[in-house]
Protein backbone atom coordinates (compact mmCIF):
# COMPACT_ATOMS: atom_id res chain seq x y z
CA UNK A 1 0.00 0.00 0.00
CA UNK A 2 0.98 3.60 -0.77
CA UNK A 3 2.25 5.52 2.32
CA UNK A 4 -0.42 8.05 3.33
CA UNK A 5 -0.30 11.53 2.53
CA UNK A 6 0.55 13.81 5.72
CA UNK A 7 -1.29 17.34 5.90
CA UNK A 8 1.89 19.73 5.11
CA UNK A 9 2.41 17.82 1.89
CA UNK A 10 -1.13 18.20 0.67
CA UNK A 11 -0.86 22.13 2.20
CA UNK A 12 2.72 22.71 0.28
CA UNK A 13 1.16 20.97 -3.09
CA UNK A 14 -1.82 22.88 -3.16
CA UNK A 15 -0.26 26.35 -1.81
CA UNK A 16 2.27 25.80 -5.06
CA UNK A 17 -0.80 25.44 -7.10
CA UNK A 18 -1.55 28.70 -6.66
CA UNK A 19 1.66 30.00 -8.55
CA UNK A 20 -0.94 29.33 -11.32
CA UNK A 21 -2.52 32.96 -10.95
CA UNK A 22 -0.43 34.78 -8.66
CA UNK A 23 0.59 38.07 -10.80
CA UNK A 24 -2.89 37.37 -13.04
CA UNK A 25 -5.75 38.04 -10.48
CA UNK A 26 -6.36 38.98 -7.49
CA UNK A 27 -6.10 36.63 -4.67
CA UNK A 28 -9.80 37.73 -3.36
CA UNK A 29 -10.80 36.04 -6.91
CA UNK A 30 -7.98 32.96 -7.40
CA UNK A 31 -9.35 31.54 -4.31
CA UNK A 32 -12.53 30.78 -5.99
CA UNK A 33 -10.48 28.67 -8.20
CA UNK A 34 -7.97 26.92 -6.07
CA UNK A 35 -10.19 26.11 -4.07
CA UNK A 36 -12.61 24.91 -6.23
CA UNK A 37 -10.56 22.62 -7.60
CA UNK A 38 -9.35 21.33 -4.46
CA UNK A 39 -13.26 20.64 -3.85
CA UNK A 40 -13.79 18.51 -7.53
CA UNK A 41 -10.49 16.95 -6.93
CA UNK A 42 -11.76 15.74 -3.16
CA UNK A 43 -15.29 14.60 -4.53
CA UNK A 44 -14.08 13.08 -7.31
CA UNK A 45 -11.41 10.76 -5.14
CA UNK A 46 -13.72 9.91 -2.44
CA UNK A 47 -16.00 8.99 -5.37
CA UNK A 48 -13.51 6.24 -7.25
CA UNK A 49 -12.46 5.45 -3.69
CA UNK A 50 -16.21 4.01 -2.84
CA UNK A 51 -16.46 2.64 -6.07
CA UNK A 52 -13.21 0.62 -5.64
CA UNK A 53 -15.02 -0.72 -2.66
CA UNK A 54 -17.95 -1.75 -4.76
CA UNK A 55 -15.95 -3.05 -7.44
CA UNK A 56 -13.99 -5.27 -4.56
CA UNK A 57 -17.31 -6.42 -2.83
CA UNK A 58 -18.66 -7.45 -6.46
CA UNK A 59 -15.35 -9.29 -7.23
CA UNK A 60 -14.91 -7.35 -10.16
CA UNK A 61 -18.35 -6.89 -11.78
CA UNK A 62 -18.49 -3.04 -13.03
CA UNK A 63 -21.81 -3.18 -13.57
CA UNK A 64 -23.19 -4.19 -10.20
CA UNK A 65 -20.81 -1.66 -9.01
CA UNK A 66 -21.63 0.97 -11.24
CA UNK A 67 -25.44 0.20 -10.48
CA UNK A 68 -24.36 0.34 -6.83
CA UNK A 69 -23.02 4.03 -7.01
CA UNK A 70 -25.89 5.81 -8.70
CA UNK A 71 -27.60 5.18 -5.05
CA UNK A 72 -24.89 6.71 -3.05
CA UNK A 73 -25.82 10.27 -1.23
CA UNK A 74 -23.55 12.48 -3.93
CA UNK A 75 -23.34 11.95 -6.97
CA UNK A 76 -20.18 12.21 -10.24
CA UNK A 77 -21.06 12.13 -13.20
CA UNK A 78 -18.20 10.65 -15.43
CA UNK A 79 -17.29 14.25 -17.30
CA UNK A 80 -17.68 15.37 -14.07
CA UNK A 81 -14.59 14.50 -12.44
CA UNK A 82 -11.74 15.49 -11.99
CA UNK A 83 -9.85 12.98 -14.03
CA UNK A 84 -11.74 13.33 -16.98
CA UNK A 85 -10.98 16.50 -17.38
CA UNK A 86 -7.66 16.11 -16.14
CA UNK A 87 -7.66 13.72 -19.63
CA UNK A 88 -8.43 16.43 -21.59
CA UNK A 89 -6.39 19.37 -20.14
CA UNK A 90 -5.56 20.10 -23.81
CA UNK A 91 -8.57 20.32 -25.58
CA UNK A 92 -8.63 23.92 -26.46
CA UNK A 93 -11.76 24.73 -24.66
CA UNK A 94 -10.84 23.31 -21.56
CA UNK A 95 -12.22 26.09 -19.82
CA UNK A 96 -15.59 25.35 -21.23
CA UNK A 97 -15.28 21.84 -20.52
CA UNK A 98 -14.69 22.48 -16.69
CA UNK A 99 -17.68 25.12 -16.61
CA UNK A 100 -19.71 22.19 -17.92
CA UNK A 101 -18.54 19.92 -15.58
CA UNK A 102 -19.17 21.98 -12.36
CA UNK A 103 -22.59 22.78 -14.29
CA UNK A 104 -23.76 19.00 -14.49
CA UNK A 105 -22.56 18.27 -10.67
CA UNK A 106 -24.82 20.93 -9.12
CA UNK A 107 -27.74 19.59 -11.11
CA UNK A 108 -26.84 16.04 -9.83
CA UNK A 109 -26.65 17.17 -6.28
CA UNK A 110 -29.15 20.10 -6.18
CA UNK A 111 -30.22 19.18 -2.85
CA UNK A 112 -26.67 19.80 -1.50
CA UNK A 113 -24.93 22.34 -3.58
CA UNK A 114 -27.73 24.83 -4.62
CA UNK A 115 -29.59 27.69 -2.41
CA UNK A 116 -33.17 27.56 -2.00
CA UNK A 117 -33.40 29.65 -5.09
CA UNK A 118 -31.79 27.39 -6.73
CA UNK A 119 -28.27 29.07 -7.58
CA UNK A 120 -25.64 26.84 -7.40
CA UNK A 121 -22.72 27.15 -5.29
CA UNK A 122 -20.69 27.26 -8.88
CA UNK A 123 -22.72 30.18 -10.76
CA UNK A 124 -20.31 32.72 -9.71
CA UNK A 125 -16.92 31.01 -10.89
CA UNK A 126 -15.91 30.98 -14.84
CA UNK A 127 -13.20 29.37 -15.80
CA UNK A 128 -13.49 30.38 -19.65
CA UNK A 129 -13.23 33.81 -18.14
CA UNK A 130 -11.04 36.41 -20.41
CA UNK A 131 -9.96 37.72 -17.16
CA UNK A 132 -7.63 34.40 -17.28
CA UNK A 133 -5.61 35.77 -20.29
CA UNK A 134 -6.39 35.46 -24.03
CA UNK A 135 -7.37 32.01 -25.37
CA UNK A 136 -3.55 30.83 -25.30
CA UNK A 137 -2.49 31.76 -22.06
CA UNK A 138 -5.76 30.65 -20.26
CA UNK A 139 -5.57 27.00 -21.82
CA UNK A 140 -1.91 27.02 -20.36
CA UNK A 141 -3.01 28.45 -16.67
CA UNK A 142 -5.82 25.80 -16.67
CA UNK A 143 -3.37 23.31 -17.84
CA UNK A 144 -0.81 23.96 -15.15
CA UNK A 145 -3.35 23.87 -12.44
CA UNK A 146 -4.75 20.34 -13.66
CA UNK A 147 -1.54 19.24 -13.60
CA UNK A 148 -0.43 20.42 -10.38
CA UNK A 149 -3.68 18.73 -8.37
CA UNK A 150 -2.60 15.43 -10.40
CA UNK A 151 -0.07 15.27 -8.37
CA UNK A 152 0.90 11.66 -7.51
CA UNK A 153 0.87 12.62 -3.76
CA UNK A 154 -1.94 14.13 -3.84
CA UNK A 155 -4.65 11.13 -3.42
CA UNK A 156 -7.35 12.94 -1.97
CA UNK A 157 -8.79 9.22 -0.93
CA UNK A 158 -10.60 9.06 2.28
CA UNK A 159 -8.15 5.65 2.53
CA UNK A 160 -5.27 7.40 1.54
CA UNK A 161 -5.42 10.11 3.94
CA UNK A 162 -3.39 10.69 6.73
CA UNK A 163 -6.28 11.71 9.57
CA UNK A 164 -9.97 12.03 9.27
CA UNK A 165 -10.31 15.97 8.84
CA UNK A 166 -7.12 16.18 6.13
CA UNK A 167 -8.92 18.12 3.58
CA UNK A 168 -11.19 20.01 5.77
CA UNK A 169 -7.74 21.45 7.03
CA UNK A 170 -6.03 22.18 3.81
CA UNK A 171 -9.02 24.14 2.93
CA UNK A 172 -8.97 26.02 6.07
CA UNK A 173 -4.89 26.77 5.73
CA UNK A 174 -5.59 27.69 1.99
CA UNK A 175 -8.33 29.90 3.32
CA UNK A 176 -6.22 31.47 6.26
CA UNK A 177 -3.66 32.49 3.71
CA UNK A 178 -5.98 33.84 1.35
CA UNK A 179 -6.58 36.05 4.05
CA UNK A 180 -2.99 37.09 4.79
CA UNK A 181 -3.01 37.68 1.62
CA UNK A 182 -5.70 39.15 0.58
CA UNK A 183 -6.12 41.46 4.12
CA UNK A 184 -9.46 43.18 4.71
CA UNK A 185 -11.32 41.38 2.09
CA UNK A 186 -10.69 37.99 2.82
CA UNK A 187 -10.85 38.99 6.62
CA UNK A 188 -14.62 39.33 5.77
CA UNK A 189 -14.87 35.47 5.53
CA UNK A 190 -12.70 34.24 7.82
CA UNK A 191 -11.96 34.05 11.95
CA UNK A 192 -8.64 33.19 12.98
CA UNK A 193 -9.03 29.52 13.93
CA UNK A 194 -7.89 30.32 17.39
CA UNK A 195 -10.22 32.79 18.01
CA UNK A 196 -12.97 29.92 16.39
CA UNK A 197 -11.80 27.54 19.09
CA UNK A 198 -12.06 30.03 21.85
CA UNK A 199 -15.94 31.05 21.03
CA UNK A 200 -16.41 27.12 20.33
CA UNK A 201 -15.00 26.08 23.97
CA UNK A 202 -16.67 29.13 25.86
CA UNK A 203 -20.19 28.06 24.41
CA UNK A 204 -19.67 23.92 24.48
CA UNK A 205 -22.42 22.41 23.35
CA UNK A 206 -24.14 19.32 24.73
CA UNK A 207 -24.79 16.29 22.70
CA UNK A 208 -28.07 17.16 20.50
CA UNK A 209 -27.54 20.69 20.28
CA UNK A 210 -28.74 22.96 17.22
CA UNK A 211 -26.14 25.09 16.52
CA UNK A 212 -25.99 28.70 14.51
CA UNK A 213 -23.67 31.15 12.92
CA UNK A 214 -25.96 33.63 11.65
CA UNK A 215 -23.35 35.09 9.30
CA UNK A 216 -21.15 32.31 8.89
CA UNK A 217 -18.61 33.58 6.33
CA UNK A 218 -16.80 30.59 5.13
CA UNK A 219 -17.99 28.19 8.08
CA UNK A 220 -14.76 28.12 10.29
CA UNK A 221 -16.55 29.25 13.13
CA UNK A 222 -19.40 26.78 12.98
CA UNK A 223 -17.80 23.57 11.99
CA UNK A 224 -15.56 24.80 15.02
CA UNK A 225 -18.68 24.48 17.76
CA UNK A 226 -19.67 21.58 15.96
CA UNK A 227 -16.39 19.63 16.89
CA UNK A 228 -16.54 20.87 20.53
CA UNK A 229 -19.39 18.48 21.06
CA UNK A 230 -17.41 15.92 21.05
CA UNK A 231 -19.86 13.52 19.46
CA UNK A 232 -21.44 13.39 15.77
CA UNK A 233 -24.96 14.35 17.30
CA UNK A 234 -25.19 17.64 16.42
CA UNK A 235 -26.84 20.06 13.91
CA UNK A 236 -25.19 22.91 11.96
CA UNK A 237 -26.94 25.75 10.54
CA UNK A 238 -25.61 28.87 9.17
CA UNK A 239 -26.46 32.27 6.68
CA UNK A 240 -23.93 34.11 4.71
CA UNK A 241 -25.00 37.45 3.13
CA UNK A 242 -22.23 37.63 0.65
CA UNK A 243 -23.38 34.77 -2.43
CA UNK A 244 -19.07 33.90 -3.45
CA UNK A 245 -18.37 33.17 0.55
CA UNK A 246 -21.69 31.57 0.89
CA UNK A 247 -20.59 28.85 -1.53
CA UNK A 248 -16.86 28.60 0.53
CA UNK A 249 -19.04 27.65 3.42
CA UNK A 250 -20.94 25.17 1.45
CA UNK A 251 -17.96 23.23 -0.17
CA UNK A 252 -16.03 23.65 3.65
CA UNK A 253 -18.82 21.86 5.19
CA UNK A 254 -18.89 19.51 2.37
CA UNK A 255 -15.00 18.76 2.90
CA UNK A 256 -15.41 18.53 6.77
CA UNK A 257 -17.76 15.75 6.32
CA UNK A 258 -20.56 18.07 7.58
CA UNK A 259 -22.85 17.76 4.29
CA UNK A 260 -25.81 17.66 5.90
CA UNK A 261 -25.76 21.33 7.22
CA UNK A 262 -28.29 23.67 6.53
CA UNK A 263 -26.43 26.81 5.04
CA UNK A 264 -28.36 29.41 4.07
CA UNK A 265 -27.89 32.75 1.04
CA UNK A 266 -29.35 35.79 2.11
CA UNK A 267 -29.01 38.85 4.38
CA UNK A 268 -29.76 37.29 8.28
CA UNK A 269 -31.36 41.03 9.30
CA UNK A 270 -33.70 41.73 6.51
CA UNK A 271 -34.16 38.62 5.16
CA UNK A 272 -33.61 35.90 8.20
CA UNK A 273 -33.47 32.24 5.98
CA UNK A 274 -33.47 29.65 9.15
CA UNK A 275 -37.12 29.34 10.20
CA UNK A 276 -39.79 26.75 11.16
CA UNK A 277 -43.41 27.63 9.81
CA UNK A 278 -43.57 32.10 10.25
CA UNK A 279 -41.40 31.91 13.31
CA UNK A 280 -37.68 32.15 13.60
CA UNK A 281 -35.60 28.77 14.30
CA UNK A 282 -34.76 28.48 17.50
CA UNK A 283 -30.84 27.00 18.75
CA UNK A 284 -29.21 25.65 21.77
CA UNK A 285 -25.89 27.70 20.30
CA UNK A 286 -25.27 30.54 18.16
CA UNK A 287 -21.81 31.92 17.48
CA UNK A 288 -20.86 34.68 15.38
CA UNK A 289 -18.55 37.11 14.17
CA UNK A 290 -20.44 39.91 12.42
CA UNK A 291 -19.26 42.45 10.46
CA UNK A 292 -17.61 45.49 12.33
CA UNK A 293 -19.38 48.74 12.92
CA UNK A 294 -21.67 47.93 9.79
CA UNK A 295 -23.45 50.95 8.06
CA UNK A 296 -26.85 50.72 6.04
CA UNK A 297 -27.08 47.08 7.87
CA UNK A 298 -30.88 47.32 7.20
CA UNK A 299 -31.85 50.09 10.62
CA UNK A 300 -35.48 51.28 8.13
CA UNK A 301 -36.36 47.70 7.95
CA UNK A 302 -35.65 47.10 11.80
CA UNK A 303 -38.64 49.42 13.28
CA UNK A 304 -41.43 46.87 11.31
CA UNK A 305 -39.29 43.82 11.75
CA UNK A 306 -42.11 40.80 11.62
CA UNK A 307 -39.95 38.62 14.49
CA UNK A 308 -39.93 41.51 16.62
CA UNK A 309 -36.06 41.49 17.50
CA UNK A 310 -35.31 45.17 17.83
CA UNK A 311 -37.77 45.08 20.82
CA UNK A 312 -35.37 46.66 23.35
CA UNK A 313 -34.35 48.98 20.83
CA UNK A 314 -33.22 49.81 17.32
CA UNK A 315 -29.80 50.53 16.61
CA UNK A 316 -28.26 53.79 14.89
CA UNK A 317 -28.29 53.10 11.44
CA UNK A 318 -24.81 53.41 10.72
CA UNK A 319 -23.61 50.46 13.63
CA UNK A 320 -25.42 47.65 12.88
CA UNK A 321 -23.17 45.02 16.35
CA UNK A 322 -26.63 45.49 18.26
CA UNK A 323 -29.09 44.41 15.22
CA UNK A 324 -27.44 41.30 15.17
CA UNK A 325 -26.61 40.92 18.94
CA UNK A 326 -30.17 40.95 19.03
CA UNK A 327 -30.97 38.81 16.29
CA UNK A 328 -28.91 36.25 18.14
CA UNK A 329 -30.48 36.67 21.78
CA UNK A 330 -34.07 36.30 20.20
CA UNK A 331 -33.06 33.13 18.29
CA UNK A 332 -31.86 31.09 21.53
CA UNK A 333 -33.95 28.66 22.81
CA UNK A 334 -35.06 28.91 26.91
CA UNK A 335 -31.30 27.28 27.56
CA UNK A 336 -29.18 28.41 24.64
CA UNK A 337 -26.23 30.62 24.57
CA UNK A 338 -24.39 33.06 22.55
CA UNK A 339 -21.16 34.27 22.45
CA UNK A 340 -19.97 37.03 19.80
CA UNK A 341 -17.35 38.76 19.02
CA UNK A 342 -17.45 43.09 18.87
CA UNK A 343 -15.70 45.80 18.53
CA UNK A 344 -15.29 47.72 21.87
CA UNK A 345 -17.83 50.54 20.93
CA UNK A 346 -20.00 48.23 21.69
CA UNK A 347 -19.77 48.05 25.38
CA UNK A 348 -19.68 51.49 25.93
CA UNK A 349 -21.15 53.71 23.24
CA UNK A 350 -24.33 55.55 24.59
CA UNK A 351 -27.41 56.51 22.35
CA UNK A 352 -29.79 53.58 21.37
CA UNK A 353 -27.12 51.25 21.49
CA UNK A 354 -26.43 51.91 25.32
CA UNK A 355 -30.62 51.58 25.93
CA UNK A 356 -30.05 48.28 24.44
CA UNK A 357 -27.27 47.26 26.22
CA UNK A 358 -28.59 48.28 29.23
CA UNK A 359 -32.39 46.35 28.65
CA UNK A 360 -30.44 43.00 27.66
CA UNK A 361 -28.20 43.44 31.30
CA UNK A 362 -30.95 44.14 33.02
CA UNK A 363 -33.06 40.80 31.90
CA UNK A 364 -29.52 39.15 33.45
CA UNK A 365 -28.99 37.80 29.84
CA UNK A 366 -24.81 38.96 29.77
CA UNK A 367 -22.71 36.65 31.38
CA UNK A 368 -19.10 37.45 29.90
CA UNK A 369 -17.04 40.24 28.78
CA UNK A 370 -13.47 39.12 27.35
CA UNK A 371 -11.04 41.48 25.89
CA UNK A 372 -8.75 40.07 23.32
CA UNK A 373 -5.13 41.38 21.98
CA UNK A 374 -5.22 44.04 19.36
CA UNK A 375 -4.15 43.11 15.62
CA UNK A 376 -5.75 39.20 15.78
CA UNK A 377 -7.94 39.64 13.12
CA UNK A 378 -6.93 39.98 9.44
CA UNK A 379 -7.56 43.62 7.70
CA UNK A 380 -7.64 45.20 10.81
CA UNK A 381 -5.31 46.03 13.81
CA UNK A 382 -8.27 47.06 16.09
CA UNK A 383 -8.27 44.54 19.14
CA UNK A 384 -12.18 43.25 19.72
CA UNK A 385 -14.24 41.73 22.53
CA UNK A 386 -15.94 38.70 22.91
CA UNK A 387 -19.57 38.49 25.07
CA UNK A 388 -21.12 35.87 26.40
CA UNK A 389 -24.73 35.41 26.66
CA UNK A 390 -26.76 32.91 28.83
CA UNK A 391 -30.48 32.19 28.65
CA UNK A 392 -29.72 29.86 31.53
CA UNK A 393 -27.56 31.97 33.70
CA UNK A 394 -26.86 31.04 37.33
CA UNK A 395 -25.90 33.91 39.03
CA UNK A 396 -26.49 37.93 38.52
CA UNK A 397 -22.90 38.63 38.48
CA UNK A 398 -21.18 39.27 35.60
CA UNK A 399 -17.36 37.87 34.63
CA UNK A 400 -15.04 40.46 32.89
CA UNK A 401 -11.77 39.15 31.63
CA UNK A 402 -8.76 41.54 29.93
CA UNK A 403 -7.05 38.90 28.00
CA UNK A 404 -4.98 41.87 25.85
CA UNK A 405 -1.50 41.17 26.93
CA UNK A 406 -1.62 37.55 26.67
CA UNK A 407 -0.66 36.60 22.92
CA UNK A 408 1.97 35.60 20.81
CA UNK A 409 3.17 38.52 19.34
CA UNK A 410 3.79 37.95 15.27
CA UNK A 411 5.70 40.37 12.88
CA UNK A 412 1.59 41.15 10.62
CA UNK A 413 -0.15 39.69 12.90
CA UNK A 414 -0.69 38.47 16.66
CA UNK A 415 -1.86 35.32 17.54
CA UNK A 416 -3.88 33.72 20.74
CA UNK A 417 -1.76 30.69 22.04
CA UNK A 418 -3.15 27.38 23.48
CA UNK A 419 -2.04 28.32 27.16
CA UNK A 420 -4.22 31.75 26.56
CA UNK A 421 -7.04 29.98 25.56
CA UNK A 422 -7.20 27.78 28.47
CA UNK A 423 -6.88 30.41 31.37
CA UNK A 424 -9.74 32.65 29.76
CA UNK A 425 -11.78 29.22 29.44
CA UNK A 426 -10.96 28.43 32.82
CA UNK A 427 -11.43 31.36 34.08
CA UNK A 428 -15.08 31.26 32.69
CA UNK A 429 -15.67 27.64 33.97
CA UNK A 430 -15.04 28.58 37.55
CA UNK A 431 -17.07 31.67 37.34
CA UNK A 432 -19.88 29.14 36.12
CA UNK A 433 -19.26 27.17 39.02
CA UNK A 434 -19.24 29.36 41.60
CA UNK A 435 -15.73 29.29 42.71
CA UNK A 436 -15.55 33.03 42.02
CA UNK A 437 -16.60 35.73 43.94
CA UNK A 438 -18.26 39.02 43.46
CA UNK A 439 -16.06 42.01 44.03
CA UNK A 440 -13.07 39.77 44.06
CA UNK A 441 -9.96 40.19 41.21
CA UNK A 442 -7.57 38.03 39.80
CA UNK A 443 -4.79 40.87 39.78
CA UNK A 444 -4.64 42.68 35.97
CA UNK A 445 -6.64 39.71 34.54
CA UNK A 446 -10.40 38.77 35.57
CA UNK A 447 -13.12 40.38 37.71
CA UNK A 448 -16.57 39.65 39.17
CA UNK A 449 -19.35 42.59 38.96
CA UNK A 450 -22.36 42.81 40.78
CA UNK A 451 -25.70 44.24 38.76
CA UNK A 452 -25.52 47.03 41.00
CA UNK A 453 -22.05 47.82 40.64
CA UNK A 454 -22.47 47.95 36.41
CA UNK A 455 -25.63 49.78 36.58
CA UNK A 456 -23.48 52.37 39.00
CA UNK A 457 -21.43 52.88 35.94
CA UNK A 458 -24.40 53.37 33.67
CA UNK A 459 -23.96 50.27 32.10
CA UNK A 460 -20.96 51.23 30.61
CA UNK A 461 -19.15 47.56 30.50
CA UNK A 462 -15.30 48.77 29.13
CA UNK A 463 -13.37 46.22 30.77
CA UNK A 464 -10.92 49.36 32.20
CA UNK A 465 -13.67 50.13 34.57
CA UNK A 466 -13.64 46.78 36.42
CA UNK A 467 -10.68 45.11 35.78
CA UNK A 468 -7.60 47.36 36.95
CA UNK A 469 -4.38 46.82 34.54
CA UNK A 470 -2.75 49.82 36.07
CA UNK A 471 1.14 50.23 35.85
CA UNK A 472 2.78 52.25 37.99
CA UNK A 473 5.64 53.52 36.39
CA UNK A 474 9.33 52.89 37.13
CA UNK A 475 11.05 55.69 39.10
CA UNK A 476 13.15 57.95 37.05
CA UNK A 477 16.97 58.20 38.01
CA UNK A 478 17.77 61.84 37.26
CA UNK A 479 21.27 61.29 37.12
CA UNK A 480 21.09 58.59 35.11
CA UNK A 481 19.28 60.66 32.06
CA UNK A 482 21.67 63.22 32.63
CA UNK A 483 24.70 61.22 31.74
CA UNK A 484 22.68 59.98 28.77
CA UNK A 485 21.73 63.53 27.73
CA UNK A 486 25.44 64.48 28.11
CA UNK A 487 26.59 61.71 26.35
CA UNK A 488 24.50 62.40 23.54
CA UNK A 489 25.60 65.80 22.89
CA UNK A 490 29.43 64.67 22.93
CA UNK A 491 28.07 62.71 20.12
CA UNK A 492 26.20 65.15 18.24
CA UNK A 493 29.23 67.46 18.75
CA UNK A 494 31.21 65.11 16.85
CA UNK A 495 29.03 64.20 14.03
CA UNK A 496 28.42 68.29 13.36
CA UNK A 497 32.23 68.23 13.19
CA UNK A 498 32.48 65.48 10.49
CA UNK A 499 29.61 66.90 8.55
CA UNK A 500 31.36 70.65 8.70
CA UNK A 501 34.47 68.99 7.37
CA UNK A 502 32.75 67.16 4.47
CA UNK A 503 31.20 70.48 3.47
CA UNK A 504 34.45 72.11 3.27
CA UNK A 505 36.05 69.23 1.14
CA UNK A 506 32.99 69.37 -1.01
CA UNK A 507 33.57 73.38 -1.65
CA UNK A 508 37.33 72.63 -3.28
Amino acid sequence: MADKISQKEINNIVWKACDTFRGVIDPSQYKDYILTMLFLKYVSDVHKDKYNEYLTRYKGDKERAARAMKHERFVVPEHCSFDYLFEHRNEANIGELINVALNDLEESNREKLSSEDGSGIFRNIDFNSSNLGDAKDKNTRLKNLLLDFSDAKLDLRPSHLQGHDVIGSVYEYLIANFASDAGKKAGEFYTPAEVSTLIARLTKSKPGARICDPTCGSGSLLIKAGQEVGSDNFSLYGQEANGSTWALAVMNMFLHGFDNATIRWGDTIRNPKLKEGDNLMKFDTVVANPPFSLDKWGADEAVSDKYNRFWRGTPPKSKGDWAFISHMIETLNEHGKAGVVVPHGVLFRGGSEGKIRQKTIEENLLEAVIGLPSNLFFGTGIPAAILVFNKDKKTNNNLFIDASQHFEAGKNQNKLRMEDIDNIVETYLDFNAGKLKEGVAEEKYSYVATPEEIAGNEFNLNIARYVDTFEEEAEVDIFKVQNEIDGLQEELKLVQSQMEKYLKELQK
